[in-house]
């Protein structure tokens, strides 16, 4: 990274958490690629980074296909010279039904996105960090890691959850190439991701449990801001992190202690 500004890259950054975490990295001086599927999304994204003085790169591609993520991994290289940090922020919460209403293609589906597209994004970068270090950041749940009460979410949950062993996997397994892997894992965010989410039968999987007024106590029940996760990024990518990796931040308000 000598002589060059640090660079990353935000998968799902056309909203929520992963347009406000490209945002930030920018404002702190890296140059970023901004990848998603909705072009018009990364554009508006880059344009918000250009007004604040960063630079950023659009890159449209499904994290789930190997070709076009290859290709957009080389476009980032290529423009900005190398490749330090890596937010894998690209989900989909999918089909929540009955086991045995869930479709085995809604089921896939969601592994592709999520899972697959965690790996894919991991196997298309880490040759590019282990030449000087880096950081790798996945954006995981609570869902699968503390909390299981989502109805009908097991495709999701299952993701989730493997997304966490695979952090602390290649938390030893990159160590020896000074590349730091941890993950975030956030409660109820403000965000669009339940614009994808097909809730089915729901009276057959809810679990009859009585909250609080609301579910997220350290707000009174309002959900968090794509920034809270963000900020907690930025720090878990910068060098006063140093020392941390393979571990899992919950980024909940206190939610996922509800049980």
């Amino acid at each position: 990274m000598a002589g060059r500004s640090s660079v990353a890259l935000v998968t799902g950054a056309g909203s929520g958490i992963g347009r406000a975490t490209a945002c930030m990295l920018a404002a702190n001086g890296t140059k970023v690629g901004v990848l998603g599927r909705t072009r018009l999304e990364l554009e508006e994204v880059a344009a918000e980074i250009s007004a604040q003085g960063g630079e950023a790169l659009v890159l449209e591609a499904d994290v789930s296909e190997e070709i076009p993520m290859r290709k957009a991994v080389d476009a980032l290289v290529s423009a900005f010279g190398g490749l330090d940090i890596i937010v894998a922020n690209a989900g989909i919460n999918g089909v929540w039904a009955p086991i045995d209403d869930l479709q085995p293609f809604e089921w896939d589906e969601t592994i592709a996105v999520n899972l697959r597209g965690t790996f894919l994004t991991l196997h298309t970068t880490v040759p590019h960090l282990k030449q000087n270090g880096g950081a790798i950041v996945v954006v995981s749940s609570i869902n699968g890691t503390r909390t299981f009460t989502t109805p009908g979410a097991t495709a999701y949950t299952a993701t989730k959850a493997a997304q966490v062993a695979m952090v602390q996997q290649l938390a030893l397994e990159l160590a020896r190439h000074q590349i730091r892997v941890n993950a975030v894992c956030p409660g109820e965010i403000d965000t669009s991701i339940s614009e994808n989410t097909s809730l089915r039968r729901e009276e057959e999987t809810a679990i009859p449990v009585e909250w609080p007024v609301g579910q997220v106590p350290i707000t009174g029940g309002e959900p968090g801001r794509s920034e809270d996760v963000a900020e907690v990024i930025r720090f878990l990518v910068s060098d006063e992190a140093r020392h941390i990796t393979g571990s899992p931040i919950w980024v909940d308000g206190g939610q996922g202690l509800l049980r």
